[in-house]
């Protein structure tokens, strides 16, 4: 079975399904992988109207893969900075995509999939939907989605959601304008028709043109920001904290940081 399933419909929407709901879609770089090549595709496309970003199952990700982490959590600094590249272009990538995005969010979207959302031109979940910036909990940072999610967001509530890891409702991710609209369960198929209904009503190059107005008014990277966040989150990984936190985690234990004199 795919871990990503890709579709290009008649009226030109384009549509990336995550397709590893055992795993409530947590993504590796496997997935990454076939992110950035569909994406691509779909970019090289003339076809190609609107690219639309959903996922099976209970959950839209729960974040990165628990295997994946392990792995990387086990490599060297370098190997850590080349696999938060990848990460860094996908995110990347679906940002500046030049046609309009639509994400279509259920269940939890954790960590990286919060960076997902971020990325989307539009963002849409069902009222069961939740989300948390869960990293500092295993002595890492949210570095590589950060540009993303703060110029989605704000400074102010990154103030708080990336420091306290807490998870938060998809109406407080409306507050945040984090999501756009925010529906039953039952109602998010028919919103997220209404929302391609009404692009496919509008100019095409209009719409190029208008997303790359926003992107010149209120870039959310550049090369230097990149290189950053990629070389951060790298040299978290692999310090000392960053290896106590993951190894608790994985051990399912507190990790040495929340260790309390009674």
């Amino acid at each position: 079975m795919s871990a990503l399933l890709a579709s290009l419909d008649q009226r030109g929407v384009a549509t990336l399904t995550l397709n590893r709901p055992e795993v409530h879609n947590a993504f590796d770089d496997a997935l990454i992988a076939e992110l950035n090549e569909a994406i691509d595709d779909f970019r090289a496309d003339p076809d190609v109207r609107i690219l639309v970003l959903r996922a099976e199952g209970k959950s839209f990700s729960a974040g990165a893969d628990l295997g994946w982490m392990k792995r990387m959590a086990a490599c060297t600094r370098e190997e850590n900075l080349a696999d938060a590249q990848q990460l860094e272009r996908l995110m990347h990538s679906l940002y500046a995509f030049p046609k309009p995005t639509i994400a279509v969010v259920q269940g939890a979207a954790f960590g990286g999939a919060v960076g997902l959302v971020s990325c989307c031109d539009i963002a849409i979940a069902s009222d069961n939907a939740s989300f948390s910036l869960s990293e500092a909990k295993l002595g890492l940072a949210p570095a590589v989605i950060s540009p993303f999610v703060i110029a989605t967001i704000g400074a102010r509530q990154a103030s708080r959601y990336f420091l306290t890891a807490e998870r938060f409702t998809a109406a407080r991710a409306l507050q945040m304008q984090l999501l756009h609209d925010v529906v039953a369960a039952d109602e998010l198929a028919a919103t997220a028709d209404h929302l391609i209904n009404s692009l496919l009503d509008n100019g095409p190059v209009a719409l190029m043109a208008c997303k790359a107005l926003i992107r010149q008014v209120a870039p959310a990277s550049d090369d230097d920001l990149r290189d950053y966040t990629t070389t951060l989150i790298a040299s978290l990984r692999t310090s000392q904290e960053g290896q106590e936190g993951l190894t608790a985690f994985f051990e399912k234990r507190a990790p040495a940081w929340q260790h309390r004199k009674s």
